[in-house]
């Protein structure tokens, strides 16, 4: 058996695009870029021939290697090497003939056969799509050789074929006489084999349809010219001669020439070079280097800031990406949680096969074929041994967690979740902290102005903006108007022109669409004298600088400079404020408190993002105004006028303050509260101002706790011992001593916002004892070790005016004390903590950088969505617990007992080797398969999520329910049949069927051979229908582990699964058919199965399910007791 999953990562998400942080694409990518720079140094007409040579190997050769590995581990190295060296070669030739960076512009469009103004006709781009194909890297090779191998050949399968082996020889020549029934199992095993090669075959195929399926629900877009009009459309579709536009976040979806760039333009090719920093792009050449040149931009890079317009002049594997990965050679993906825990279970459970297989054959030639000649021939010692093996391992195991895996990312596909890959799934079970962002994950990304503030006065802006400020051509009004406008990286939808302001579709940021809304309700106030504005420079927005700046001029006037951002940022470099009259006064200590009141009472009582809008107007009282204007003098300069611009956020005046409220989602409350009830714990991580925060947070669940803690009270924690040490993603439950017991000014209780309510599994953690943090980014630099572990003591934390880097400090320190984390995010600068998270988790509005970063989308940006994910994950892990306390007590202990009674206590074997692979392959398997169709029990949500180094997939109390209880029924009930059956047909007693050894032969109770051999074949086909029977009723024990059977009941309401009842007449007519069909009576020494013994198992069955009843309702009432504590 080998447990393996196929990589399931949908090609139309990640388009084939390398992760960032691949080491190995970016050392292909320097070394390609080396031999491409490299001076002729070595003969290339040499290289060549070694490339030649290599092509000329023979395909049976090249298989042969790759299946039978006859060289030397030197020699393969060195052929290897040379094959490595003329891929390079190949294509380091190919790519330096490539010229595209270094045409002009021009003359590239029209070796494009391409116009800027049109783009591509809808014919033209038919007839290159039929040339060159879809723009996509196509997939590694699927080695269908190599793969049929390892169905057949790897995993449990290379045992299977030892014991093919050795019943072979057990029928000839160490048989003596030929057994043919050694030479039928044999041919069994081998039809086995193939079942199981098939089983692989199909559990890949399901697996590439599911998440072919699951992949078509997002689809990578990206802006082009087509007919002259920009249309959006899937980056497949891109052909060589496109016209594409990229903003920031976007992917770059082709290998594409810039046409056009802002000042500002950075890409980051960390995917592909491994460099951490962005690099300036520009529409000139400045490398001969293909790879290392500005004024290309790679399929796999992203636009980290400023806008382009590129013509694409690669696609497909044609691109940079596409040319590195067919030199990358293809690992095997590293095997996950519940693969490695699986795995280790097939392990064990082979070793001890192996272990009773070896002992027996030992006891037989030490001890039994001394002491008792003629009991047990070798072949039959042998057949026994080897039998103990073949049946020992699950055979419906592999399929059941192949298909558990797709039937729960189904599930999750029609809760518009969009799982990459597989195993993704059970790590979403573990996770125990959410660290999500505020605006557009828990928010509505709906920003609207509610306030505006001047130096002297604060409007209210909860209605039509003409009702609170009045005054045509006011210059306060102006300044924030030019501000808000043009201070701005966000438009209008032109196609929505003909709405109304606030229902206009507005592209950008949601800041930035917010302040556009408000300068065009401000706009009708200015009167018709409105000049015309031009922008010279735009320096976009960073979370490391918090403003934004733009260079703009209107008319012929002079440049000025607008600033907006954060106001502890730009506070201190502002020497002026405006009043609401536009006066210009000092901006005196008392003011600068003033304004800082001013946000914070703000940010506390409506959760305001407050925004600070400045401007600089340079002195032109001299020289006629312009000259004296620096910024003049520059306007043909870009570079100089960024260094300017970027020198001049100083001496600025205030211009206005503006709150801006981004209504929490509608099942944000409900949502983080049923997280809170699972045990997942919701971190916010923002960028926002600490009071904002706090406020959101509260408003929606986050922070429930009478009392909010800060750094400070954090770190007192730390110095006097607490938290005690805890495991690994437990919460800190003991009631402490509270180091601040006032309500901090930063984050009251709102009047109107429900407390989240809390269940049964709160009753020991209520919103008194709940502990909450709230620390700021500029708090961080410095913490120790022990302050961390404070930190993330607390129930509650919100993390505020973080940056990227520090977001993924955060998540680094979770991850070394044993978090398992899940951190969401939407933009660029969310990617690396993303990466660094167990599950990146993007919302489907995010950019596409993020999507591509993410292991999880939420499509439908529903944060609800994390809940049936983390259920999912749970449901996943039962499931298969399920499927394998179903699977063992019958293919272990139920099957090697009657192996251990024959050769110790000298009973003729109760249950042949046939029958076992019977029940190992055929019976069990459908009711194994359908298990994995199990709906959530319903206390699913309210368990703390597990611990992967404590509670894996089995465990002591795991194997106590499997062999300890249901296993030592189901062995008890088959033994019972098999004597019963014995005595009723044959009035053989149990008392002269132990110890009976070589005295079980002619003459034996007055039977013959014939006579004997005839009623152990009858007797163990009905300890063979006992055991069908008994897996009647375990297949119900399994459904549940706490609940009742006719709580979770299989034929109707929410949680049914009827199709199990399925499974009775299945193995009914399979016992039929092995049993009452003469040819496998005489070859495999099956018998028929008297009447009686279809119904007398039944009785046990209903036994073991009242047993099982008792034991879940002594669980239920007792949690603490005995039995409860070694449930499984």
């Amino acid at each position: 058996m080998d447990i393996q999953i196929a990589d399931s990562r949908p090609p139309t998400v990640s388009n084939g695009l390398p992760r960032r942080g691949d080491l190995q694409t970016a050392a292909e990518f320097h070394t390609l870029s080396l031999q491409i720079g490299e001076a002729d140094g070595r003969s290339i007409e040499r290289r060549r021939r070694v490339f030649q040579s290599l092509r000329r190997l023979p395909r049976w050769r090249e298989l042969l290697y790759t299946l039978v590995p006859i060289f030397t581990a030197h020699q393969q190295r060195e052929r290897d090497e040379q094959q490595r060296e003329a891929a390079y070669l190949q294509v380091a030739d190919d790519m330096r003939l490539l010229t595209y960076h270094l045409l002009e512009v021009d003359e590239l469009l029209v070796h494009l056969g391409t116009s800027p103004v049109r783009g591509l006709e809808g014919a033209a781009v038919e007839r290159r799509i039929a040339r060159h194909g879809p723009n996509s890297v196509s997939p590694p090779s699927r080695r269908v050789a190599l793969r049929v191998f390892s169905w057949f050949f790897a995993g449990f399968n290379r045992f299977l074929w030892v014991a093919m082996v050795v019943f072979f020889l057990c029928w000839k020549p160490i048989g003596n006489p030929p057994q043919s029934g050694n030479l039928a199992l044999a041919i069994v095993i081998v039809f086995v084999i193939c079942l199981q090669a098939s089983f692989s075959a199909w559990q890949e195929w399901i697996t590439h349809r599911a998440m072919h399926s699951i992949s078509s629900m997002v689809t990578a877009e990206t802006t082009a010219l087509r007919d002259g009009a920009r249309v959006r459309l899937p980056q497949r579709e891109l052909v060589p001669g496109d016209m594409v536009f990229l903003q920031p976040g976007d992917l770059v979806p082709a290998d594409i020439r810039l046409v056009d760039v802002s000042l500002d333009l950075l890409l980051d090719r960390s995917a592909l070079s491994g460099a951490p920093d962005p690099t300036i792009g520009t529409t000139g050449y400045t490398s001969t280097n293909y790879l290392e040149t500005r004024n290309m931009a790679m399929m796999g890079a992203h636009v980290a800031q400023g806008q382009l317009t590129g013509v694409v002049v690669a696609t497909g594997d044609r691109t940079v990406v596409g040319r590195i990965s067919q030199l990358v050679m293809s690992k095997p993906p590293g095997r996950t949680i519940l693969q490695i825990e699986v795995h280790r279970l097939v392990n064990w459970l082979t070793t001890v096969s192996l272990a009773v297989g070896t002992l027996f054959v030992l006891l037989w030639a030490v001890w039994l074929r001394p002491k008792y000649p003629g009991f047990m021939s070798v072949s039959d010692a042998l057949a026994n041994g080897v039998g103990v093996l073949v049946t020992f391992v699950p055979g419906g195991l592999p399929i059941s967690l192949i298909l558990a895996m797709v039937i729960i990312a189904k599930r999750m596909q029609r809760a518009q979740l969009l799982v990459k890959n597989l195993t993704t799934i059970e790590t979403l079970g573990t996770v125990n902290v959410i660290c999500c962002e505020k605006t557009g994950t828990v928010t509505q990304r709906r920003m609207v102005p509610r306030r505006l503030g001047f130096a002297d006065e604060a409007v209210e802006l909860a209605g039509p903006m003409s009702g609170h400020v009045d005054g045509s051509g006011d210059p306060a009004l102006r300044r924030v108007f030019e501000t808000a406008a043009l201070c701005n990286a966000a438009r209008f939808d032109p196609l929505s022109a003909q709405l109304p302001v606030d229902e206009r579709e507005a592209l950008g940021d949601a800041t930035d669409c917010a302040l556009l809304r408000l300068a065009e309700h401000l706009r009708p106030q200015l009167g018709r004298d409105e000049p015309q504005y031009s922008r010279l420079l735009t320096i976009p927005f960073s979370l490391r600088r918090r403003w934004m700046l733009t260079v703009c001029k209107a008319d012929s006037g002079p440049p000025f400079v607008l600033v907006k951002g954060a106001p502890e940022t730009l506070l201190p470099r502002c020497s002026q404020v405006q009043t609401r009259s536009g006066a210009l006064v000092p901006l005196s200590a008392e003011m600068r408190a003033r304004l800082e009141g001013m946000q914070r009472n703000w940010a506390t009582s409506d959760g305001c993002r407050v925004l600070l809008l400045c401007r600089r107007d340079f002195d032109s009282s001299s020289n006629g105004g312009v000259a004296a204007n620096p910024l003049a003098e520059l306007e043909d300069k870009p570079a100089a006028l960024h260094a300017l611009a970027s020198q001049s956020v100083e001496d600025l005046t205030v211009v206005g303050l503006v709150g801006l409220v981004d209504p929490p989602r509608d099942e944000i409350l409900d949502s983080v509260g049923r997280l809170h009830r699972a045990g997942v714990r919701v971190f916010m991580v923002t960028g926002d101002y600490a009071p904002t925060a706090a406020h959101v947070a509260r408003q929606c669940g986050m922070i429930t706790g009478a009392t909010v803690d800060g750094i400070r009270e954090a770190m007192a924690r730390a110095a006097f011992g607490f938290p005690d040490k805890q495991p690994a993603g437990a919460t800190a439950d003991a009631a402490l001593d509270r180091h601040s017991t006032a309500q901090p000014a930063c984050c009251p209780q709102p009047p109107g916002v429900p407390r989240r309510r809390l269940s049964i599994a709160d009753s020991d953690h209520t919103l008194a004892s709940r502990t909450a943090l709230v620390v700021s980014g500029p708090e961080l630099p410095g913490l120790r070790s022990e302050h961390w572990d404070a930190v993330l003591s607390y129930d509650e934390c919100v993390f505020a005016r973080i940056t990227p880097e520090q977001k993924l400090q955060i998540v680094e320190e979770m991850r070394a004390r044993g978090l398992i984390v899940a951190v969401t995010g939407d933009e660029v600068n969310d990617v690396p903590a993303m990466q660094a998270a167990h599950v990146g988790v993007a919302m489907g509005n995010g950019t596409e950088v993020a999507k591509e970063a993410a292991e999880m989308v939420l499509v439908d940006n529903n944060f609800a969505s994390l809940l049936v994910a983390i259920e999912s994950g749970r449901l996943l892990f039962v499931n298969l617990k399920k499927v394998i306390v179903y699977l063992l007590p019958m293919t272990n202990l139920s099957e090697i007992v009657p192996s251990l009674l024959n050769v110790v206590l000298g009973l003729p074997i109760p249950l042949s080797t046939f029958l076992m692979l019977v029940i190992n392959t055929v019976t069990d398997v459908w009711a194994s398969v359908l298990l994995a169709y199990e709906e959530p029990e319903t206390d699913l949500m309210l368990h703390a999520p597990r611990d992967p180094a404590v509670d894996g997939l089995v465990n002591v109390r795991f194997f106590v329910q499997a062999y300890g209880f249901v296993g030592l029924v189901q062995t008890l009930t088959g033994h019972v049949m098999f004597f019963l059956c014995l005595y009723l047909r044959g009035g053989i007693g149990p008392g002269h069927v132990f110890l009976a050894f070589n005295k079980w032969t002619d003459g034996y109770q007055g039977k013959t051979r014939e006579q004997l051999a005839q009623l152990v074949s009858m007797a163990g086909s009905a300890h063979f229908m006992a055991l069908v029977v008994m897996q009647w009723a375990n297949m119900f024990v399994a459904r549940t582990r706490v609940l009742s059977v006719f709580r979770q009941n299989p034929l109707w309401g929410p949680r049914s699964n009827p199709l199990l009842l399925v499974a009775v007449p299945i193995s009914v007519a399979v016992a039929l058919f092995f049993n009452e069909i003469g040819w496998f009576n005489r070859v495999f020494l099956t018998g028929r199965i008297p009447v009686e013994f279809f119904f007398l198992p039944i009785p046990f069955a209903v036994a073991l399910l009242v047993l099982e009843e008792l034991r879940k309702l002594a669980v239920r009432r007792h949690p603490s007791g005995v039995i409860a504590r070694i449930a499984w």
